[in-house]
């Protein structure tokens, strides 16, 4: 009875706390999570009919491992500094077709071409960003995809303020 009740706990969907989207299928991969780094980069290769093949993060300067299969044409978008992912639009059929990736500085960026059943993602506090993904992939391409949340690694710089200081001669 108590391997039951663990069991239904364990699976329940309020266990779950970040969802897939796609049908899903296949062999499992997940991020690491730098934890000196933000993501400052992504880079999403796509095959000749459309299928995201591989999706691969950069942190820092350093390009993380593939996720997903080789091959296919790839495309990437570069963040500047203090600029974070902060939501993502995609569509779906068998394997994701299509992602569009928002920022805080207002810019957006498009992988892909909108094909099948879409959806919407963004963190549940807005001081959030997007620091990982996770998902499922097959012999084609990605089947799922998922987006890890947290707070920025580093904290954005705040400008400058200009000296206050003057320069004074002394006098003779």
């Amino acid at each position: 009875m108590l391997l039951w009740l663990t069991l239904t706990i364990l699976w329940s969907t309020t266990c779950w706390a970040d969802q897939m989207y796609g049908n899903g299928g296949g062999t499992y991969f997940s991020s690491s999570i730098d934890n000196k780094n933000d993501i400052s980069g992504i880079r999403v290769s796509i095959s000749p009919i459309g299928i995201i093949r591989s999706i691969q993060l950069r942190y820092g300067s350093a390009w993380s491992e593939i996720y997903g299969v080789s091959g296919g044409h790839a495309q990437e978008f570069i963040l500047q500094p203090d600029e974070y992912i902060i939501g993502l639009v995609g569509s779906h059929r068998v394997y994701l077709r299509y992602l569009v990736v928002y920022t805080n500085l207002r810019r957006q960026f498009s992988f892909g071409t909108n094909s099948g059943r879409s959806f919407i993602v963004y963190p549940s506090d807005p001081s959030k960003v997007l620091t990982g993904v996770f998902g499922q992939t097959q012999l084609l391409g990605i089947t799922g995809i998922g987006f890890k949340w947290d707070y920025p690694v580093a904290e954005p710089q705040e400008p400058t303020p200009p000296s206050t200081t003057q320069n004074t001669k002394a006098s003779p």
